[in-house]
């Protein structure tokens, strides 16, 4: 017998999205993901389930070479509002080096994914809706793990999740 996917419908979709959300905050990123899947499948220009795949994506992220970046790079590139592209591509980069970092790679590789990321911000900033200051709290918080990022041969990786993991 030859399984398929089945469908969500049209009238589930906002309740579906609903479902990504709270499997992303009881930190269950694969749930969520499998979710925005189906979302996409029917409607595949949905801003929020583009960004909650992404940010599903990224809560997997390990530092290994199994996480799957150009794929949520992918799907927060296809957001339409520049603000919402340029900030998300900074909490990619910032989340690619904490995962990078929690994987022993060394401090001169995350330094320069967290410089990235702290650019992505800074141009976010630039553009972002009135009285939303997220991009100037992460661009604070990756200027902070890259002055607690060990000095050579120095293991202080536990700095770098300090309160910045998903909710578990």
């Amino acid at each position: 017998m030859e399984y398929k996917l089945k469908p969500i419908s049209q009238g589930g979709v906002s309740e579906a999205v609903a479902k990504a959300e709270l499997y992303r905050n009881l930190n269950q990123p694969e749930e969520a993901e499998s979710i925005c899947r189906d979302i996409l499948a029917l409607e595949p220009d949905h801003q929020l389930a583009l960004r909650l795949l992404g940010l599903a994506l990224t809560d997997q992220f390990t530092g290994g070479l199994e996480d799957r970046y150009a794929e949520a790079e992918t799907s927060f590139g296809r957001l339409a509002d520049p603000y919402e592209q340029i900030y998300y591509s900074g909490i990619l980069h910032q989340r690619r080096a904490k995962a990078q970092g929690q994987a022993g790679r060394p401090p001169h590789l995350l330094r320069v994914l967290l410089e990235r990321a702290m650019q992505c911000f800074e141009e976010a900033e630039k553009i972002r809706p009135p009285g939303n200051d997220d991009a100037i709290l992460h661009w604070n918080r990756c200027l902070r793990l890259m002055e607690s990022l060990p000095q050579a041969g120095e293991p202080a990786w536990e700095a770098l999740s300090a309160g910045d993991d998903p909710p578990v």
